[in-house]
């Protein structure tokens, strides 16, 4: 079973233009409609309807978005038993889309649900895969919790992955945050990345210098994620990459979340447990089934990701 673990939150997307709505003029704005997402939740979602079967390890709030994103988890087959309750606000992110659709946040955290997150314990012992990352990995004192049970998890041998989905505003001291995610890279056997969280981490460093940095601290594989520009996997046989599948582009909300999810199912299908027993030849084919599934996703309006009926 894959888990994964971090928050659920609402997005507010941009609708359509207060003006052209009729509503009151106001500069620039424009209506904003709510949709469930938060990047491990979108994780699990594309696990899920990929058919993998999906645990979400999480705090939701018993409020009216707190149902829903819960409701969606079980509608898209992902099990709900390992959430823990909370009366607390669901966290909210205020979404700005530039005109190439890339997305831009304004998080609204305090004392909301999902941060409150406390660590459950060991994980079910059928638990073969854990995923953890975003917020989940930032905001305390559930960040703690995470790291508690990603270090666990990994020394028991469950395949872990990290996607850190860098939210720069939300990380007051990025020093202490770049020295804690080195922390974890011992700890972490698939790490996924998108070219501008490489380049925040590194502060600049070039991609294959600073991949070739997280292979040496113990990560087996790196899966650079680069728009346009496809999919790349690091391992310490070599690297191979997928090209991105031509779209129409709806809006980038939850892509990244979808090849992650997308990887995991695919790996779970072929009961991988260790990323190091598969040759290149293998992830250039989990890169595609990847690829398509994102393309699927930005396609859309706000994080949807595919069914297997759709990869078809």
């Amino acid at each position: 079973m894959i888990v994964v673990g971090g928050e659920a939150l609402v997005d507010l997307v941009p609708g359509e233009s207060i003006v052209d709505s009729g509503r009151p003029a106001g500069v620039g704005l424009t209506t904003l409609v709510p949709a469930l997402g938060g990047g491990p939740y979108n994780v699990a979602l594309a696990a899920g309807r990929l058919g993998a079967p999906t645990s979400f390890l999480s705090r939701l709030s018993g409020d009216a978005f707190g149902r829903a994103l819960r409701e969606r988890l079980i509608a898209s087959g992902v099990d709900v038993s390992m959430i823990q309750p909370g009366e607390e606000p669901t966290t909210l992110a205020v979404v700005a889309l530039d005109e190439r659709g890339a997305a831009s946040y304004t998080f609204y955290t305090e004392g909301t649900a999902d941060r409150l997150f406390a660590d459950p314990g060991p994980l079910p012992a059928e638990v073969s895969v854990l995923s953890l990352g975003t917020l989940g990995m930032v905001l305390e004192p559930g960040a703690s919790a995470y790291e508690t049970i990603l270090r666990r998890e990994a020394a028991r041998g469950v395949l872990t992955a990290l996607d850190p989905n860098i939210r720069a505003d939300l990380i007051t001291d990025p020093d202490a945050y770049r020295a804690r995610f080195a922390s974890w890279l011992p700890d972490v056997r698939l790490l996924k990345v998108s070219d501008d969280d490489a380049e925040w981490l590194t502060g600049g460093v070039e991609p294959a210098t600073a991949v070739k940095g997280w292979l040496d601290a113990g990560v087996d594989a790196v899966v650079l994620t680069r728009g346009a520009q496809g999919i790349t996997v690091h391992t310490g046989s070599g690297a191979v990459t997928a090209p991105s599948v031509p779209v129409i582009v709806a809006d980038t909300i939850g892509a990244g979340d979808t090849v992650l999810g997308a990887l995991l199912a695919w790996l779970h299908k072929r009961n991988v447990r260790r990323v190091t027993d598969i040759g290149l030849d293998d992830w250039r084919l989990a890169l595609g089934f990847a690829a398509k599934a994102a393309a699927i996703t930005v396609s859309r309006r706000g994080a949807e990701p595919p069914t297997s009926a759709e990869m078809v």
